[in-house]
């Protein structure tokens, strides 16, 4: 059985540096035709292959994007995911995904992971935890070793980098006027804490939109969503106060559909009681009763613009790579949540 040639090997039995060894490989006419010939036959015949991470540490190509998302059970991330996996494909490249499951140290080990050689460049959805800690670092030390990010959705200010959002303030600002249009004048809001930036956005759409129609912020019919507790039992703290809210815009639609859920068991209709709109057009919104409006994101051609603006750092030879953000229009998808109401001019 022949044992696996390296480099180092074939230099050590002919006498000569790796580096020559290399070039005569390469067939370099810097090296004689003898010697050429004499290091090339032996290692056909030793079945010599270049180390692929080696090369790929040299040049900087492997064909592979690298993708870290928060979870996959969320059908916004896997239609980012099939975004990104369409236009790979086109291109020539393979797509490795990871999963930080909100969590900073599988984030950060991810990261290492694929900085190692092993893609060409990274898209990631920063992790919630990561966005608690405010610790960023593990980024700042990618860019810093010269491989191409792209930030999406939940993406970092600080970060010098590419990045593609969704117009989350703007998606926010046109749910919270269609209640307010549908008749709603105790609009709630079921939102996240405010370290989580898409979460942080559309709650200023929110409240903007309450501002430009003169209805007063009310901070008791906020719910800032512990992940540590069940959202049903928080919301029961809203359907127990003293304003029941006739409209309630939910930050995602896993949040909007456990609204339904609980506004049901406290003896509410949806939507002739109360109207609910949610965010992120995903099944949970189409299969729920009643469908759910939504704002749409459109993840999937938010993905190939991550892909797009990644390939093209990848490519540039530009010393003074100009960063870009891309913003992704967000509309309104009117289901059975919410009334249907005539507007006459």
């Amino acid at each position: 059985m022949k044992h696996k040639i390296t480099l180092k090997k074939i230099a050590k039995e002919f006498g000569v540096s790796i580096s020559t060894v290399s070039k005569a490989l390469k067939n370099s006419h810097e090296i004689s035709s003898e010697v050429k010939e004499r290091i090339q036959a032996f290692a056909k015949y030793y079945h010599y292959k270049p180390n692929s991470l080696a090369l790929n540490l040299r040049n900087q190509k492997t064909k592979t994007i690298g993708v870290i998302i928060p979870e996959i059970v969320h059908h916004f991330f896997t239609k980012v995911i099939t975004g990104i996996e369409k236009l790979a494909n086109e291109k020539g490249y393979n797509v490795m995904i990871c999963l930080s499951n909100e969590s900073y140290e599988k984030e950060v080990l991810n990261l290492e992971m694929l900085a190692n050689g092993v893609v060409d460049g990274i898209i990631v959805s920063v992790a919630k935890e990561t966005e608690e800690k405010d610790d960023y670092r593990h980024f700042n030390e990618l860019i810093n070793n010269g491989i191409p990010l792209v930030m999406f959705d939940r993406v970092v200010d600080q970060i010098n980098c590419n990045k593609v959002i969704a117009d989350d303030k703007g998606g926010a600002f046109l749910a919270t006027e269609q209640l307010i249009k549908n008749g709603c004048s105790h609009i709630a809001l079921l939102t996240t804490p405010d370290y989580v930036t898409v979460g942080n956005e559309r709650k200023e759409g929110y409240l903007k939109a309450l501002y430009e129609n003169n209805i007063p912020a009310n901070q008791d019919l906020v719910v800032k969503v512990n992940d540590k507790i069940s959202i049903e039992e928080q919301l029961s703290v809203l359907f127990e106060g003293g304003i029941i809210p006739d409209g309630i815009f939910a930050v995602n639609e896993i949040y909007a559909a456990t609204v339904m859920k609980v506004a049901r068991n406290f003896g509410y209709n949806v939507p002739e009681d109360i109207e609910v709109i949610g965010f992120t057009d995903g099944l949970i919104s189409e299969f729920t009763t009643p469908s759910l409006t939504t704002v749409a994101q459109h993840g999937r051609t938010m993905g190939q613009k991550a892909l797009e603006l990644l390939l093209d750092e990848i490519d540039s030879q530009d010393t003074h790579y100009q960063y870009k953000t891309s913003l992704i229009q967000t509309d309104l998808k009117i289901r059975n949540s919410t009334k249907k109401v005539e507007f006459h001019n």
